[in-house]
């Protein structure tokens, strides 16, 4: 006899279904839930890490922006300083060309020209003065470009007042100024070196000069040169000569 199942099997077999649906939903939720909790950790740690990166970089360009400032302050006081040391060193330099500048003017400007203003600036040095005619400025030019102090000079302008005095022409000069290989002090090296030899014989007369003064101050006798020493010794050689024989034999007996 045949069996026949009645009861709604197919619908408790989808209730089933779906019960493990659904367990399976709440189970890669919550699996899903987890991994995006961990994350949020994991991104938190590496924002914060980041975060404290970014504020000791911070810290160190502080500290480098510092010392660059103090840098910079140090190299405008050293630039300061090598300005200063390059005026001193041109001041050093050219102390005495103002001196030799007002002698080459007295000894280049002829007798018929007379300087009313001069102006230096660097190493040029303008001109302006008065001259009985052009000539007279023609050689003044001359004697300036002759001058180991000056170089070459450059006529400004020359004009013909049509006055009634006795230099009736107005001229004016640029020069161009020179430095000459001098000693220190400004004198040539020519005359020093000639003098050395006159120096030298005096600084070797001195020694016997203060043996002598020494002597004296101790109570002995000076000492005299060598040179009359010598020659005082022929002269004293005939006295102490021995008697001749025939004169030392005449009062023998025989």
């Amino acid at each position: 006899m045949a069996h026949i199942n009645l009861l709604p099997w197919r619908a408790e077999r989808r209730k089933l279904r779906e019960r493990e649906f659904y367990i399976q939903l709440g189970m890669a939720f919550g699996a899903a839930l987890v991994v995006l909790i961990a994350w949020s950790f994991w991104m938190d740690a590496r924002i914060d890490n980041q975060a404290e990166r970014n504020t000791y970089l911070q810290g160190e360009i502080k500290q480098l922006d510092d010392r660059i400032a103090k840098i910079k302050d140090l190299e405008k006081v050293r630039a300061g300083l090598l300005q200063r040391k390059q005026i001193i060193e041109q001041l050093q330099a050219n102390r005495s060309q103002m001196v030799h500048l007002f002698d080459e003017l007295v000894k280049t400007i002829p007798s018929s020209a007379r300087l009313a203003g001069m102006k230096q600036s660097g190493d040029s040095m303008s001109l302006d003065g008065v001259s009985q005619s052009n000539s007279s400025v023609a050689e003044y030019m001359r004697n300036i470009e002759a001058s180991p102090w000056m170089g070459h000079a450059d006529l400004r302008k020359t004009e013909n007042t049509h006055d009634a005095s006795r230099m009736p022409y107005v001229f004016g000069l640029d020069v161009r100024l020179n430095h000459p290989g001098d000693t220190p002090d400004g004198a040539p090296a020519g005359p020093s070196s000639s003098a050395a030899p006159a120096s030298a014989s005096s600084v070797a007369t001195v020694p016997a000069a203060l043996v002598n003064g020494a002597n004296a101050v101790v109570g002995k006798p000076a000492t005299a040169p060598a040179s009359t020493t010598a020659a005082a010794a022929p002269a004293a050689t005939p006295a102490v000569a021995p008697r001749p024989a025939s004169a030392t034999t005449a009062g023998a007996k025989p």
